[in-house]
C-alpha cells in the first residue's frame, strides 16, 4: 500500500461518500458509503469497533482492486505514524513501526541509521502495516526474515495483542492476515542487524547493477540506490507523471508448481526454452509469471479495452493507463491473460493484490 496518492479526508468528509479511486495508486474504486481517517493505533480502533456495517481497512490502497461499485461500508484510512526502538544490543536492534508509516520512508531510516535487513525492499509502495499481509518481498529480502511480533486488534476476541513471527502463517505473498477480516494490523516490530553493509546480495539482476558476485555484502546506501533504479526502470516507483506506476506494481504471482506440473510446463515450451525458475522446497519449482506472460502474446505496452495496459516497462503490471479507464476494464484483460498463460502453458496464474467487491 502507498499513501503517495492518499488524500487527506477532514473532519467534514468523514461520513461523506466519496470515490474511493483517489485512495488507491491504480486511480480506480467507486464511492465508499462512508469514510473514517484513523491516525493512532487507539483511532483505529475505536473506528473499527464503531462501525456497524461492513468495514474497509485501507492505507496506501497499492495493494488492492476495487471494484466500480465501490464500497457501501465503512472505508477506515489508517494514517498513523511513527517507529521506535523497543529492543536493542550489541549487534541488534528492534524497531516498533506505526501502521501507516509509510514503507519506503521507514526503509530510508532504517539505511540512515545503518540498520541493514530492509535494503532491498526500497521503493516498494504502500504502508508499514500492509508488509506482513502480503510477506511482502523484492529483490531477495522478504519481510518475514526480520519481523518479530505483528500488533493486531482481534475483531473476534475485540482485544489488541501482539503476534509472534512463528505464528503469523508466512508464506510466498501470504500469511494468515491476507483474506481474512479478523486481525487488523495495529504495528509491527522489526530486528535488523547494526551493520553498514547490506545481507548478501542474493538476487542476480541487483549484482549486476552493484558490480558484484552473489552473496556479496555492499553499502546500504548503494544498495538502497541500485534497487530505486532497477524499480524506477520497471514503473514500480511511484512517479505521478508516469502512466505506468498507475497500477498494483506486480498483478500476479509467480507460480509455484509441483514437480509434475513443472514437468509439464516445460514440454509445452520445449520450443521456447525453460522459463526461468527458482528451485523451492519439496521439490517445488517457482517460475516466472513474466515470462509465462510474454511467451503466452502479451508483450510490454500490450493494450487492453478502454484505456488499460500492460505496463511498457514491466509485463507484470497492469495499468491504468489513461487514468480514466474502470476496474471492469483492468479484470478484463487480467482474464484474458490468465486464460491465454493456461491454454498454451497448462499453468493458472493467480492475482497478488486484494480483490474488493469484485473477481476475477
Amino acid at each position: 500500500m502507498s499513501d503517495a496518492y492518499a488524500q487527506p479526508t477532514t473532519e467534514a468528509d468523514r461520513a461523506i461518500p466519496g470515490p474511493l479511486a483517489s485512495y488507491t495508486t491504480l486511480r480506480m474504486g467507486g464511492p465508499a458509503g462512508r469514510i473514517v481517517t484513523a491516525a493512532s493505533a487507539d483511532e483505529i480502533v475505536r473506528a473499527v469497533r464503531a462501525a456497524e456495517e461492513p468495514i474497509l481497512v485501507l492505507a496506501g490502497g497499492s495493494n488492492v482492486v476495487i471494484s466500480d461499485t465501490g464500497f457501501a461500508g465503512t472505508v477506515v484510512l489508517v494514517r498513523s505514524r511513527g517507529l521506535r526502538v523497543v529492543a536493542e544490543d550489541a549487534t541488534s536492534v528492534t524497531v516498533r513501526v506505526e501502521a501507516g508509516e509509510p514503507w519506503d520512508d521507514l526503509v530510508a531510516a532504517t539505511v540512515a541509521n545503518g540498520w541493514a535487513g530492509l535494503e532491498c525492499l526500497s521503493g516498494v509502495p504502500g504502508s508499514t502495516g500492509a508488509t506482513p499481509i502480503q510477506n511482502v518481498g523484492a529483490y531477495g529480502q522478504e519481510v518475514a526474515e526480520t519481523i518479530t511480533g505483528v500488533e493486531v486488534y482481534d475483531r473476534a476476541e475485540d482485544t489488541r495483542y501482539l503476534i509472534p513471527a512463528t505464528d503469523c502463517g508466512f508464506a510466498y505473498r501470504g500469511s494468515i492476515f491476507k483474506y481474512r477480516d479478523r486481525w487488523v494490523v495495529l504495528s509491527v516490530d522489526f530486528r535488523l542487524t547494526k551493520s553498514p553493509l547490506s545481507g548478501p546480495v542474493r538476487y542476480a539482476e541487483l549484482a549486476r547493477a552493484l558490480g558484484v558476485e552473489v552473496g556479496d555484502r555492499v553499502a546500504l546506501a548503494d544498495a538502497r540506490a541500485a534497487v530505486l533504479r532497477l524499480r524506477a526502470g520497471k514503473g514500480m516507483v511511484l512517479d505521478a507523471a508516469d502512466p505506468d506506476t498507475r497500477s498494483v506494481g506486480s498483478f500476479f504471482t509467480n507460480p509455484v508448481l509441483d514437480p509434475a506440473t513443472y514437468e509439464s510446463l516445460r514440454e509445452r515450451a520445449a520450443d521456447l526454452g525453460d522459463p526461468p525458475n527458482w528451485p523451492g522446497a519439496d521439490g517445488m519449482v517457482k517460475v516466472s509469471a513474466a515470462w509465462l506472460i510474454d511467451k503466452a502474446g502479451f508483450a510490454k505496452g500490450h493494450p487492453g479495452p478502454d484505456g488499460v495496459a500492460i505496463s511498457g516497462k514491466h509485463t507484470l503490471a497492469l495499468t491504468n493507463h489513461s487514468g480514466t479507464a474502470s476496474t471492469a476494464d483492468l479484470l478484463t484483460l487480467a482474464a484474458t491473460i490468465r486464460d491465454e498463460v493456461y491454454a498454451r502453458f497448462g499453468v493458472t496464474l493467480h492475482p497478488e493484490p486484494v480483490l474488493i467487491n469484485c473477481t476475477l
